[in-house]
């Protein structure tokens, strides 16, 4: 199946949840998953390239990337401030909750601005004062009579291009994000959801290695044996496309007490965990009682920082959720297969750099990777 026009998350999982589910029963009454068309080579230099690296934080700019979800930047004055493909961003909510993305430099001796995340009313340069409002124009120059030249309308603070929608807010570092980008975009995130936690580390591994490892579930028993394997499955998976993106719906075992509820009472929340990969370096994960933000940034051929932002899941009258299990379920993914993946990913990272291979296959069973590097051959080859 593939997946047309989507205006929403919910949209994919509720108008086509019954099918999802009998997909999935007929994985598993037949020892089955979804496959690909396709068998990709990647060449094991595209993991170490100091020039294919350079190459793809250049594509990385250009490309409109997630950058925070809505919910960290929660009122007026809300901001954020790091690095996202090596630049130092800064966004902030102006004063009519308009979100901005600027180059996070004083326009004086490019000191940055703004430090993590807080909320202010105007943004001040450490070194030597000089303030920008929140829409980025400068606000104040201590002063002023030592630069008798300067125009203050071309000095305030660069500005590239941003865009809020279904509660993620997306940054194009070079030119502006198109209208058809915009219309493509899912409604990943309810107003209502909570962001109860913000994370990150780095790890010694490519960020491909690292974006790899949630887009299967060829290694769920090999890899998972004693912490996912145990609640989940086998190389069970569904994958659907859309462009570049994908989702790839990963069933438990519980799923089959649904067998003795009616279809049009079954309810799918809780049974699977939903990854949706953002091309090219974004995954929203939909997990039993939070879903994670996670961008992965790379900063070395070898080298990635994780940046993690963590949302209580959608809520009703007849299934609350408490931060207390929000947490809990975090704390339990987290300690668990995440990690695994991480040290498998930079376990193969020292083996990329050896002559043992010269490319890395991915077959049928890892379609949603395929899908990823078909796109990123032919973004890189523009």
């Amino acid at each position: 199946m593939k997946i047309s026009t989507p205006s929403s998350v919910s949209d994919i999982l509720l108008k086509d949840e019954q099918e999802v589910i009998e997909r999935i029963f007929n994985h598993i009454d037949n020892g089955t998953t979804d496959l690909g068309d396709t068998v990709w080579q990647e060449p094991v230099e595209h993991y170490r390239s100091q020039q294919r690296f350079a190459d793809e934080i250049a594509l990385l700019r250009r490309l409109p990337v997630p950058f925070c979800p809505s919910a960290a930047l929660p009122k007026s004055g809300s901001y954020l401030a790091r690095k996202a493909a090596g630049t130092p961003l800064l966004i902030v909510r102006d004063a009519a909750g308009v979100v901005h993305a600027f180059i996070n430099a004083c326009r004086h001796r490019g000191m940055q601005v703004a430090n993590g995340s807080g909320c202010e009313s105007a943004f001040s340069c450490p070194y030597h004062g000089w303030t920008y409002n929140l829409d980025g124009k400068i606000k104040g120059i201590p002063g002023r009579a030592g630069f008798p030249d300067l125009d203050p309308e071309e000095h305030g603070l660069v500005e590239v291009s941003a865009f809020e929608k279904g509660g993620i807010v997306y940054v194009a570092q070079v030119g502006s994000i198109s209208p058809e980008f915009k219309n493509s975009c899912l409604d990943y995130f309810a107003p209502e959801q909570e962001m109860f936690e913000e994370d990150g580390f780095i790890d010694q591994a490519n960020w491909k290695l690292l974006n790899e490892t949630a887009q299967e579930g060829y290694h769920i028993k090999s890899l998972h044996r004693n912490s996912f394997y145990p609640y989940g499955l086998d190389n069970t998976n569904l994958v659907d496309t859309y462009g570049a993106n994908s989702r790839i719906i990963f069933p438990f075992r519980r799923i089959e007490k649904l067998r003795d509820i009616a279809p049009h009472e079954r309810r799918i929340d809780g049974a699977v965990t939903t990854v949706y990969h953002l091309f090219p370096n974004v995954s929203v994960s939909v997990l039993s009682k939070h879903t994670n933000l996670v961008i992965l940034e790379p900063l070395a051929p070898g080298l990635t920082q994780w940046v993690i932002y963590r949302m209580i899941n959608r809520q009703t009258d007849e299934h609350p959720i408490t931060l207390e299990e929000a947490v809990r379920d975090a704390r339990f993914v987290n300690d668990s297969g995440q990690d695994e993946d991480r040290e498998a990913a930079c376990a193969i990272q020292e083996t990329v750099t050896t002559s043992a291979n010269t490319h890395l296959t991915f077959g049928h069973y890892e379609k949603a990777i395929v899908n990823f590097h078909q796109h990123l051959a032919k973004n890189l080859d523009k």
